[in-house]
């Protein structure tokens, strides 16, 4: 063997090699996707196909005053098989009132995306100037399709062009979004095994009409049943610890539970509005329960929510759960099937004075507004949104005619909400609009921060 066709056989080795390791080269599948932010940082979320080095490069763009602004690195981030390959980065030692933009490295290497990535730290406002207007997207029940694993017949998630909704929400520029509830949908196949559960997390989540709203907005989740396990389940899923454990791995909000007491709840807050994102499975009693003292989200979560209630200071308090809280005609599972807890939580607002308190909640497949009268105190608002791309709700007519339904704001096809917070103190108001899949507004409410509370 001569040397140089050693040469050639050793350069044919090298770059088979490197041929070999680009083919194996991990891709990102998911996000990347903003979660939680506060003042002084900001947490990102993404997901890749395979084992590799996962980094942040960031930069401050609210003071750049050059084409090549000053950029950081966040610590790097070994993507595994056993957290489905992805990672979460918190960001720390920013500044107030911020503006970053980032790009996603992967074993060193800058991931391209289609849209340009950024994020925002809090203001610090308080004692110092009115809030800073802002928007917040809002809607549950998106079932992605898998005709392998679906049931048979009509699609439940719709058409394809049912995920154009997420376009449309993104095309809205919210500053953040809140998920309420069955963001997806475990099927017969999932719910069985650790395998299944999270089989279908990495279906859903690489979505490819998805992508460009997990790179809008910071995002924020609450679950119900469908992410939870099977349809209405309850505490006594055998898996719960597992679902738990995979929506922790799949959102990034800014807490979850307590040490004591594990579950999604949590609070957290947003400009001048605190959220308190209600559990409303993990310690569920079953709604076939008969027992006076059954429960939805169970006394450890009830005392826990509310001491934040109490601890909050913020002018707007919204509480976010699953299910409808003040629907007194409710068909389907909701809180008046649980009356001592519900009773529990209306007459501690009531009897602690609390204002601001709106309801968010999801889980129906139609959306509403309601009004609830209340003696000697503001009346209680509840919006309703569902569904983004799950079957809209089918025989509507005793929600339709609900008294406590606001004129005009019920809708019994896919939609999704935004609310807009804005306005100086005195004036500051709330305006709650609906709109359709290709983000036609159907209908407009505004509420005034002073509608909601107590002279």
């Amino acid at each position: 063997m001569n040397l140089t066709y050693s040469k050639i056989c050793l350069a044919g080795v090298l770059v088979a090699t490197w041929l070999g390791s680009v083919a194996s080269a991990a891709q990102l599948t998911a996000g990347p996707m903003t979660g939680a932010a506060a003042m002084r940082s900001a947490k990102v979320w993404m997901q890749a196909d395979s084992t590799a080095l996962a980094q942040l490069e960031y930069w401050d763009e609210t003071v750049s005053t050059s084409s090549s602004p000053k950029k950081r690195l966040s610590r790097i981030i070994k993507l595994a098989e056993d957290t489905d390959f992805t990672a979460h980065f918190t960001i720390d030692a920013l500044e107030p009132g911020r503006k970053y933009g980032y790009r996603l490295l992967l074993d060193g290497k800058p991931v391209a995306t289609p849209e340009s990535l950024s994020f925002n730290t809090l203001a610090l406002w308080q004692w110092r100037t009115d809030a800073p207007d802002w928007r917040m997207a809002f809607g549950s029940c998106a079932y992605t399709n898998e005709i392998a694993y679906d049931r048979p017949g009509r699609p439940y998630g719709g058409p394809p062009e049912a995920a154009n909704i997420y376009a449309s929400i993104a095309q809205k520029k919210p500053n953040m979004m809140l998920w309420g509830g069955d963001s997806l949908y475990f099927r017969e196949a999932d719910y069985d095994s650790a395998y299944g559960l999270s089989y279908r997390w990495r279906h859903t989540r690489a979505a490819a009409q998805l992508q460009p709203l997990l790179r809008t907005a910071h995002h924020y989740a609450i679950w119900d049943d469908h992410e939870f396990g099977a349809n209405d389940g309850n505490s006594s899923y055998p898996f719960k610890g597992e679902t738990l454990r995979l929506f922790k791995q799949y959102w990034a909000n800014a807490n979850y539970g307590l040490p004591e007491t594990p579950g999604i709840f949590t609070t957290f807050s947003y400009n001048d509005a605190d959220f308190f994102l209600l559990d409303n499975r993990y310690y569920r009693d079953s709604d076939k329960l008969k027992t006076d003292d059954k429960a939805k989200i169970g006394p450890a979560q009830m005392r826990w929510l509310k001491n934040a209630m109490l601890a909050s200071t913020a002018p707007i308090k919204i509480i976010a759960a699953g299910g409808q809280i003040t629907n007194s005609v409710n068909g389907a599972e909701g809180w008046d099937k649980f009356p001592r807890e519900r009773e529990e939580l209306l007459k501690f607002l009531l009897d602690q004075n609390v204002n601001g308190v709106l309801f968010l909640t999801g889980d129906r497949h139609f959306t509403s507004m309601m009004k609830t009268e209340r003696p000697n105190s503001y009346p209680l608002y509840e919006l309703t949104c569902s569904p983004m791309t799950a079957g809209p709700i089918t025989n509507p007519k005793r929600d339709r005619e609900n008294p406590q339904v606001l004129p005009e704001t019920f809708v019994d096809k896919r939609n999704f909400c935004t609310l807009d917070f804005s306005g100086k103190k005195a004036e500051r108001a709330i305006t709650v609009r609906s709109f359709d899949t290709d983000g036609k507004q159907l209908w407009e409410k505004q509420l005034a921060v002073a509608e909601i509370t107590n002279k």
